[in-house]
């Protein structure tokens, strides 16, 4: 993972794959679904630090600061290193 909101959203989509698979016992559902409740906590917290970071940028183009700046690597869509 490159760590992107791009490359997120890919391992969120892949999350859920895993889980309409079919599953041979209920114990390794009950896994993957743990996995999963844990995936989507930490995914929030990364999507509202996303944010963060958006309405800080936005804050300082409104206000004329930081011109001609890169995006930050989190919220490059581009996937790329």
């Amino acid at each position: 993972m490159k760590n992107t909101i791009l490359d997120l959203n890919n391992y969120l989509f892949e999350q859920i794959e895993r889980l309409s698979d079919d599953y041979a016992t209920e114990e390794e559902l009950d896994q993957v679904i743990k996995r999963s409740d844990a995936i989507v906590k930490v995914s929030t917290q990364i999507i509202e630090n996303g944010n963060l970071i958006f309405k800080t940028m936005k804050h300082m183009d409104d206000y004329g600061y930081g011109q001609n700046r890169a995006l930050p690597a989190l919220l490059d869509l581009k996937g790329e290193d």
